[in-house]
């Protein structure tokens, strides 16, 4: 469906975790007027009144999606997610979507999902609204506390297990354990990841050394989410398969070996792994 604008009301806006220093909230919104939207799907969010900080908006997944409100899920980790985390109830956002594709479904196949920090917000979605959640897997790699992160509801509904990094060590673990996960499902499984770009490297990597089918959520900074900037390009190679989100070529042909950049908000954000390239 088309994307629309649409000035929301925030219910509340809800931190996670513990502590006198709140980095992670659940901001909860009227529900805006549209029919549906997927998994995977994002939002371009503002505060209102505009402000100097938030000339330009800023993507956020869709975590939660109801008759009743929509949650945006974020991390404090500059101006204007500091401007939004001193919102209070009351308080209009300005709200443009759904925007984006969506992750694949495939209710007959093992899925695999690793996330990454901030990554876990578009599953908590993808897990609820699931057709057969009991096939899922979730592995987490975090930083920050698990009670920072809306674990606990894809837990309550697949099989999940989470993975804090705090040593150096803990790193290498938990590269093994997700390289292994990949190993495992491949060739007959979905691998679905979301979260910073090394993370997605290593899943799209391991994947075509074992052929597993992989799809990758970007974390690319917008500034539109429409595809009028070319401001979140990414290079990717030409669909590898009829079913592959549709890639789309942006200034001069080059050979199709070499791929080609591709704005992210119109052609993703989900990507197959063997169409990306870091």
């Amino acid at each position: 469906m088309n994307p629309t604008i649409s000035r929301l009301k925030i219910l509340d806006i809800v931190p996670f975790g513990s502590g006198p220093k709140h980095e992670f909230f659940a901001l909860r919104l009227t529900p805006p007027k549209w029919e549906s939207c997927a998994p995977g799907q994002f939002v371009m969010l503002r505060p209102l009144p505009a402000r100097s900080e938030a000339v330009c908006p800023r993507p956020f997944s869709i975590c939660k999606l109801t008759g009743g409100h929509l949650i945006v899920f974020f991390q404090v980790c500059g101006r204007v997610t500091a401007e939004m985390a001193a919102l209070q109830a009351g308080d209009t956002v300005q709200v443009t979507g759904p925007l984006g594709n969506s992750l694949p479904v495939r209710a007959d196949r093992p899925t695999l999902i690793l996330a990454g920090g901030i990554g876990i917000a578009p599953f908590v979605e993808y897990v609820d609204k699931h057709p057969r959640p009991a096939t899922l897997t979730v592995e987490f790699a975090h930083r920050h506390p698990l009670a920072c992160y809306p674990f606990e509801g894809i837990a309550e509904k697949c099989a999940a297990r989470s993975h804090m990094e705090t040593v150096e060590q803990d790193r290498d673990a938990i590269v093994a354990l997700m390289e292994q996960r990949i190993r495992e499902f491949a060739p007959a499984g979905l691998v679905l990841a979301c979260g910073p770009t090394p993370f997605l490297r290593l899943v799209g990597n391991t994947a075509a050394a074992c052929g597993a089918e992989a799809h990758l959520c970007l974390e690319t900074r917008m500034a539109c989410g429409i595809g009028a900037c070319q401001g979140c390009v990414v290079k990717a190679l030409l669909p590898a398969a009829d079913d592959a989100p549709p890639v789309l070529r942006s200034g001069p042909a080059a050979p199709p070996d070499d791929g080609a950049f591709v704005r992210t908000c119109a052609c993703g954000p989900t990507f197959r792994a063997d169409q990306v390239i870091f």
